[in-house]
């Protein structure tokens, strides 16, 4: 099988369980749509404060990634059990330390200036989800460990499997019935928390049942905290999950300064936004594979094919961005009429639909580009270049032109520029890490050695 085929495969695999992922937000978003602007307008904001956490510190575990492929590119099986077992204290911490912020909302909401009257409703979805993030962090470590195996189908099949629970969940819960009283934004919370514990307990059973994590030898005791070994997962997660957290944060902010402009702007900047991460699925997908491929042939010891792995992955990155972002324009009026019956919402969010297509051209080469990077465990200078373009040009160029105005643009007082001041700066973002990448793989292959014969028991 060729490189191109075992890479779309796992690329295939991995997106049918993240879309279905994503089908958890589009679900909420269309249930508190139809609930209320307002519910719609907290679950915007409510949402936007738990990606940023969730996915910032997702970062720090999906990190790991490149760490077990090497293993398992090495054939060092028994390493990879005892690896898993230490994360299991960066795992705590992590559940620690966001259940912290998300319990405590209050300064966050109060210095982005949302509304008052929203503030009660989107606590108490935030409260509701902290419980629910130790088990979505856990089972985000044995998703990476299937995909760092090269086995990512069951994590997938767990994952569509629940979307039959979420759903019927998100719409009782939200509209009450049977009993139960109408919970609003706070309904979606609690169905994503029962879906949450659901999946880590059946992950946590596959693991004990199936025959294939046999030789990692998972269930021994848990040694003490090897601080060598943490050490090392900090190395490459630490930078990894911050540049994640810029780069989200600078997504999801632009909600909560956005809010001040009322409850339309909102609705309208949720479903963008919503659109944005269901199209953002694919380049995820495929960099998680090609990442995987690469390091996979770097333990084996191959950088040519590691190389050749990576240029693979880039091109069909760049191509999938491409015609993704023309069917959304083609058929944004149809899409976004999905999400809401308002038809002010509707057509607010079908002009910001036309950024959102930029915006994911760039974000599907520069996703590809930073997984494959930290392969070559290159973490700060994205994270710099993130800082920079992200925060700097995108967050803080589309504040200005919203409500301060800028060489005579502005101000303009819509969602507008902030999808193209962030469309703009993910563009030189990409365009800066496609060089970087490009650098690095020719430094590799020039140090290597002549390449090696392929596996062919991959």
């Amino acid at each position: 099988m060729s490189e191109l085929s075992t890479i779309a495969r796992h690329a295939l695999t991995v997106l049918a369980g993240q879309l279905a992922v994503m089908a958890f937000g589009v679900t909420d978003t269309i249930v508190a749509g139809r609930h209320s602007q307002e519910s719609l307008a907290a679950l915007s904001i409510g949402s936007a404060v738990f990606v940023s956490v969730y996915v910032a510190l997702m970062g720090v575990l999906q990190a790991l990634l490149p760490i077990w492929a090497e293993q398992r590119g090495a054939n060092a099986q028994a390493g990879m059990g005892a690896s898993v077992r230490q994360s299991l204290y960066l795992w705590a911490g992590a559940a620690v330390l966001g259940m912290a912020v998300l319990l405590s909302p209050g300064p966050l909401l109060q210095w982005t200036e949302v509304p008052p009257a929203l503030r009660g409703e989107v606590q108490a979805y935030l409260a509701i989800l902290a419980f629910g993030l130790p088990p979505a962090l856990l089972f985000r470590i044995y998703s990476t460990l299937n995909q760092a195996l090269g086995h990512p189908q069951l994590v997938t099949w767990l994952q569509v499997g629940s979307l039959a629970v979420k759903v019927p969940l998100s719409v009782w819960f939200t509209f009450g019935g049977a009993g139960l009283a109408p919970q609003g934004a706070a309904g979606c919370a609690w169905a994503t928390l029962a879906v949450n514990y659901g999946l880590m307990l059946l992950g946590w059973w596959m693991l004990r049942r199936h025959t294939m994590y046999g030789p990692l030898r998972l269930w021994r005791p848990l040694e003490r905290p090897d601080p060598a070994q943490i050490a090392r997962f900090l190395r490459l997660g630490l930078p990894a999950g911050l540049s994640i957290l810029v780069e989200v944060t600078s997504f999801t902010l632009m909600a909560l300064f956005i809010a001040r402009q009322g409850a339309l702007a909102s609705a309208a900047h949720q479903i963008a936004s919503n659109l944005a991460a269901v199209l953002y699925m694919v380049p995820l997908s495929l960099a998680i594979a090609a990442s995987a491929r690469v390091s996979f042939w770097r333990g084996a010891g191959n950088e040519h094919q590691a190389a050749a792995v990576a240029l693979k992955g880039f091109w069909l990155a760049a191509l999938m961005g491409c015609a993704l972002s023309a069917i959304l324009l083609i058929a944004k009026g149809t899409i976004t009429a999905l999400y809401s019956t308002s038809a002010e919402v509707v057509a607010m969010a079908g002009a910001l639909a036309v950024w959102v297509a930029a915006y994911h051209v760039a974000d599907a080469l520069q996703t590809l580009c930073i997984f494959v990077l930290r392969s070559y465990r290159i973490t700060l200078a994205p994270l710099a270049v993130y800082c920079v373009l992200l925060w700097g040009v995108g967050l803080y160029g589309g504040y200005v032109l919203a409500y301060r105005g800028l060489a005579g643009w502005g101000p303009m007082h819509s969602p507008s520029p902030f999808w193209a001041a962030s469309a703009a700066a993910l563009g030189a973002t990409a365009l800066i890490f496609t060089a970087l990448l490009l650098g690095v793989l020719r430094l590799q292959t020039r140090r290597a050695a002549p390449p090696l014969p392929q596996d062919p028991h991959r």
